[in-house]
């Protein structure tokens, strides 16, 4: 493209690329760049001169070129497919007609921050620095699958899939909005070097993040996430290198999480999760080092957390929704520490039904800090809510179970029941003396001894055998015996409970 072709705008910006030198269009800094279309010719740069810029443009000797451009209307379509860009590209604050096309491109480093685009289409996109969209409009889905990007990707407070009249306003979607078939944001299988930022990021539509690997953190502090009825974000097996950051998060839809690796911290603090009648929050099969849902409100939708690993969860119970999957759940630590009977109606929430593995994992989190009481009512909890999935028989075994010894958790009820039992035999017999079986060689009756004697299956003390009642007096003995094998069965049973947990 020669020179002479270019309006007065054009070479303006010609002659500054090739000394790495700005131009700056805008009247002021607080102008909006979505009234761009009424731009005229002294702020219109074709898209053509750009591109002939970019991948052919003059270069001064000993001058680093490069196209920083500001307050512009890009005309045409700004087309780099396949191309590759040696110079860093910065269009902050311009309006752009059509979507660039950056497919399979390679570009130094590439800053859109504060435009307004109809879309961005990059997929499989090389960049060697940085990657910016920060408070970008735009209003059409941003393609970035398989993007490799060598530093960060920044787009914090971008509006992405509102039209450019609503401006900077963050409006909830009405009730009847049905998001795009097409993901707003795409970055699924892409690979950012270092961190990701998308603070204060809007977003109206399905965010995607499939698969992609993030050397960094994932930062989503205070961003809204708008999908009703469908999924919000969705980041299956994706892979950070330190944190996802989602404090004060707000999303309505689903995010899907499942088999994402984030070693140190999921942090959801005070964040606003809500999915009426489906998943507000899929993470099942996830390794996570901290889950924080610290002061978050509570989550509407369902929760599923199955096969998930975690070092630490922090949660108080107010913040689960009614229904939950936990089956094969584990972690180490709970905070804060609560007593058992606050965490155990969580439990009861299991879409699954009971399940005994969530006990167990319970009552080994109370263990690890030392609260072998409270371990102890979740063990007894378990064997309850297990017992409403027995036949009739069973759960009559277990009702007796529980009222006598509370299933072996509870030693001293035995030991209660046992007196009480040995002191009605002792007044009854004390009063009506059974007969000897053999007058002269019976041992000297005595009401306390005998009374034992049948209770205690095992141990003899010579008064059962010398001895028999009659009458009632004999029934009385009959339910005494039968009453003592049932409690040394019983108490046998908690102890092996007992012993296999050891």
């Amino acid at each position: 493209m020669e020179i002479s072709d270019l309006t007065p705008a054009e070479r303006r910006v010609w002659e500054a690329f090739s000394l790495g030198e700005g131009v700056d269009f805008r009247e002021s800094a607080c102008e909006d760049p979505a009234l761009g279309a009424s731009w005229g010719a002294e702020r219109t740069v074709r898209a053509a001169v750009l591109r002939a810029l970019l991948v052919g443009g003059p270069v001064g000797d000993g001058e680093i070129a490069g196209l920083k451009l500001a307050g512009a209307r890009i005309s045409g379509g700004l087309d780099l497919r396949y191309g590759t860009v040696d110079h860093p590209v910065r269009l902050r604050s311009c309006h752009f007609e059509q979507p660039p096309q950056l497919y399979g491109g390679q570009i130094r480093a590439l800053v859109l921050s504060d435009s307004v685009l109809p879309g961005l289409s990059a997929a499989t996109l090389r960049v060697d620095g940085v990657l910016r969209i920060t408070g970008c409009r735009i209003t059409g889905p941003v393609r970035l699958q398989g993007a490799k990007v060598a530093g960060g990707f920044f787009l914090n407070n971008a509006r992405l899939g509102h039209s450019v009249a609503q401006g900077d306003l963050v409006m909830p979607d009405p009730p009847d909005h049905e998001p795009a078939e097409e993901p707003i944001l795409q970055l699924n299988h892409a690979e950012i070097g270092t961190d990701v930022w998308a603070v204060g990021l809007v977003a109206r539509g399905q965010v995607r993040l499939d698969g992609a690997t993030v050397g960094g953190r994932v930062n989503l502090e205070d961003a809204v996430l708008s999908a009703p009825g469908s999924i919000a974000l969705q980041a299956e097996t994706l892979s950070v290198g330190t944190d996802l950051h989602g404090v004060r998060l707000r999303v309505q839809g689903q995010v899907v999480l499942s088999g994402a690796s984030i070693p140190r911290r999921l942090d959801l603090a005070r964040a606003q999760l809500s999915n009426p009648g489906g998943e507000a929050l899929s993470a099942d099969s996830c390794t996570v080092g901290e889950l924080w849902l610290r002061e978050a409100a509570p989550i509407t939708g369902t929760v599923d957390l199955r096969r998930s690993r975690l070092d630490f969860l922090h949660a108080l119970p107010d913040v689960w929704p009614a229904q939950v999957r936990l089956d094969g759940l584990g972690y180490r630590t709970l905070a804060p520490h609560l007593p058992a009977g606050q965490r155990l109606p969580l439990l009861e929430r299991e879409t699954d039904g009971h399940l005994p593995f969530s006990y167990e994992q319970l009552a080994a989190a109370y263990r690890a800090v030392g609260d072998d009481r409270a371990a102890r009512t979740v063990q007894l909890t378990r064997l309850r809510s297990h017992r409403r999935t027995l036949p009739w028989y069973a759960r009559f075994w277990g009702h007796l179970q529980d009222a006598t010894v509370g299933y072996g958790f509870r030693p001293l009820r035995a030991a209660g029941w046992l007196l009480l039992l040995l002191l009605c035999g002792a007044i009854a017999f004390s009063v009506h003396h059974p007969r000897p079986v053999k007058p002269d060689e019976a041992p000297a009756f005595t009401p306390f001894v005998y009374t034992l004697d049948l209770l205690l299956p095992v141990v003899g003390f010579g008064q059962e055998t010398a001895f028999a009642p009659r009458g009632w007096y004999q029934w009385l003995a009959y339910l005494l015996i039968a009453t003592g094998w049932i409690l040394a069965t019983t108490i046998a049973a908690g102890i092996t409970r007992t012993l296999n947990r050891q």
